[in-house]
Order: structure tokens, then C-alpha cells, then sequence
């Protein structure tokens, strides 16, 4: 069985990934992106981490519909049908039985090619309302896996089923280890947050006073954040510089490690981080970000600050002195904020590759062995 997959929400897409490459009569390829951002050269996350995965993967240029008019919003248009014409080719050449979409931009040419040549689409949804490239994949999509329960209002009824969002195994054993002082991990998600990495620049200093920091900062060639944060600590003394480390991103194994220390997340709040840290049962200091679509980033970060286990930071609001302080106030209160965070990750299924996997299955009509 040949299955390809496309999209541009990379986290539950390895997560299944990894669950499909434990049959092996299944085959892989994916569709994606090169870059980023429209105007950043620097590598997509998927471009990099996929083929060191033995997965082939295939690059298209396509645009989108963007939410605010830019330099870029014409000629991101102008690539949609270029994007079309290449998945095509990339399908007539591959011929996979069946195509699992994993939404954004990048996905929405590809799930057209593949109904025009009639191969099943599944597509999945990570949050709990549908973004504009889902609305559009659902309407050719033979099945709709959802994350949540709310969300099953938002699609069709004879397609949809509730999968949950697929984490990867290796952060799902993730086993806490003893560290010398509080672990805080920031990340921005795979393309970092440059106004996250500019507030965290001003209050580090203070931080690694107390405790050690992990920081991911993306990889944009526009703002340069690495470089300017790696600059940054250059000129820290090497005790307090040992408490700092920084990267553009890190591999599954990479966060594993990081995630068996980690007492803290701050960040943004995509569907992936927020099911990871409630799975691993650590409190957050959420940012979403607020042109996200129908605010789902929100949503997402909702789901653990109501019950106890996170604080929302609202972008709008975030200063250097707001965002320490709402550090310093989850550590005040660690142990019950960690105490809400555990209850918080029964809500998380951790079957959810499985679940999205066994369906893949169903619909070719091909036993797994």
C-alpha cells in the first residue's frame, strides 16, 4: 500500500508517520513546502526533518489566501495553479492508494489533485474549529479526522469520526529526570515568534538568575532571531551561559530530552504543544497568536488554563515585565498548577496515530499485517 501525506501541521504528521512505517507493506511519500514564509528563504521544518526519516519527499510552490494584504499576496496567488499542475505530476508518478492531508495552504492543491484522479482522501483537524484550507479539503475529503468532540459540529456528519491529535511515541514515554534548577522550554512552534524571542531577549538575564532555559527560537532569514539571540549570549559569563540553550529547532529526540526536564512551557499555543504538555502533565504561560485562524490558538490554550494547569499572556498584552511576572506566579503556585496539569492530560488520547492509521486501512480495503 502506497499512502502519501501533505500539510503543513508537521507534529501530528510525523506522529503518523511513525505509526504507518510500522507495517511494512506500507510505502510513504510526502508533499510539501521549501520555505516557510513567502519572502524568508529559510528551510520549512518538513523540508529538513522528513527526508532524514527515509520518507521521500516532493517540494511544490503554491500560494495562499492571505488574511492581511502584503507585497506577497499577489504573487501568491499567481502560484496556486503552478502548485495544481506539480501535484499532479507528483500523483500520476507515485500513484499512492491513498492520500492523509494534514491541512494549511499546502495541502489544498494536493487534495484537489488527488479527487480529480479519484484517489480517498483523509484529512485530519487539529483544532477545534476548522480553518479556511480544512473547510475547503473536507469537501473532497472521504474522511475527516477531528481532534475533538465540539469539533464534529464543523463538517459533514456521514465523514467526520474523533481521532484526537496524534503525538509522537517518543514524547508519549517521555520520563521526568531530576535537574539542578527549574527547566523553562519557550518555542514559538516550527517557525518560531519573533516578538516571543524579542520579549524573552529583554528578561533572560533575569531569568538564568533561577532557573535554566531552553529556547526555540525558528529559523526566519527575515528577523535573524538565532542570530541575534545567539549574539546575545556570547557576551553572558560561561556559568550563566551553560544555563542557556538555543536552537532554530529540535528533532523528536532532541524534545524528548528537553521534555523529560522541562517544568515549564511558555509559547505559543498550537494544537501540538498543548497536547504534548498535557499528555506530559506540564503547566504552561500561553501566547496565542492572535491572527491565527478563528482564534483557535485561544481555544487550544483555554482548554488547560480553565482548568487550572495554564495562564494565558494575550499577545496584545505581552511586555518583558508581564511575562516574567506570569513566570514567576505559575512557580509560586508550581505544585498545584503541576497538579492540575497531570488531571489535564486525561483529556488526550494517546491512540490518536493509531486511530487515524487503522482508518487509513479501512478505507483501501488492505488487512494489516
Amino acid at each position: 500500500m502506497k499512502v502519501g501525506l501533505t500539510g503543513g501541521h508537521l507534529t501530528p504528521a510525523l506522529a503518523v508517520i511513525e505509526e504507518l512505517k510500522r507495517y511494512k507493506e506500507v510505502n510513504i511519500f510526502f508533499v510539501g513546502r521549501t520555505n516557510t514564509m513567502e519572502g524568508d528563504p529559510s528551510p520549512s521544518p518538513e523540508s529538513v526533518i522528513i527526508p532524514n526519516l527515509g520518507v521521500k519527499f516532493y517540494s511544490i510552490k503554491t500560494g495562499r489566501l492571505q488574511r492581511k494584504f502584503t507585497k506577497f499576496t499577489l504573487p501568491s496567488l499567481t502560484k496556486i495553479p503552478f502548485g495544481f499542475i506539480q501535484s499532479i505530476l507528483i500523483l500520476l508518478k507515485e500513484k499512492p492508494n491513498l492520500l492523509i492531508s494534514f491541512g494549511s495552504y499546502v495541502a489544498v492543491p494536493v487534495s484537489v489533485a488527488a479527487w480529480i484522479l479519484r484517489i480517498p482522501i483523509l484529512t485530519h483537524e487539529q483544532t477545534f474549529k476548522s480553518g479556511l484550507a480544512n473547510r475547503f479539503i473536507s469537501k473532497v475529503a472521504k474522511r475527516i479526522a477531528v481532534s475533538w468532540e465540539s469539533s464534529i459540529k464543523h463538517f459533514p456528519s456521514k465523514k467526520v469520526f474523533v481521532s484526537g491529535n496524534p503525538v509522537r511515541a517518543e514524547i508519549i514515554s517521555v520520563k521526568k529526570k531530576r535537574t539542578n534548577r527549574p527547566v523553562i522550554y519557550v518555542t514559538g512552534g516550527n517557525q518560531g515568534a519573533h516578538i516571543i524571542n524579542v520579549i524573552l531577549a529583554e528578561i533572560l538575564s533575569s531569568l538564568l538568575k533561577k532557573y535554566e532555559v531552553v529556547h526555540q527560537c525558528g529559523s526566519s532569514e527575515s528577523y535573524k532571531d538565532f542570530e541575534m539571540l545567539s549574539a546575545l549570549s556570547s557576551r553572558w559569563p560561561k556559568r550563566i551561559k551553560n544555563r542557556y540553550k538555543l536552537s532554530k529547532w529540535y528533532k523528536t529526540a532532541e524534545l524528548a530530552e528537553i521534555f523529560s526536564k522541562t517544568d515549564l512551557v511558555v509559547g505559543r499555543s498550537g494544537a501540538n504543544i498543548v497536547n504534548e504538555v498535557a499528555i506530559l502533565g506540564i503547566p504552561g504561560v500561553f501566547i496565542p497568536l492572535e491572527i491565527a485562524a478563528s482564534g483557535e490558538q485561544m481555544d487550544n490554550a483555554k482548554v488547560l488554563a480553565e482548568r487550572g494547569a495554564a495562564i494565558i499572556l494575550p499577545e496584545g498584552r505581552l511586555t518583558p515585565k508581564r511575562l516574567l511576572a506570569a513566570i514567576e506566579f505559575v512557580f509560586k503556585d508550581y505544585k498545584e498548577y503541576k497538579k492540575k496539569a497531570k488531571a489535564a492530560g486525561k483529556l488526550i488520547n494517546k491512540n490518536a496515530a493509531k486511530v487515524i492509521v487503522d482508518e487509513a486501512f479501512r478505507m483501501v480495503n488492505v488487512p494489516k499485517t
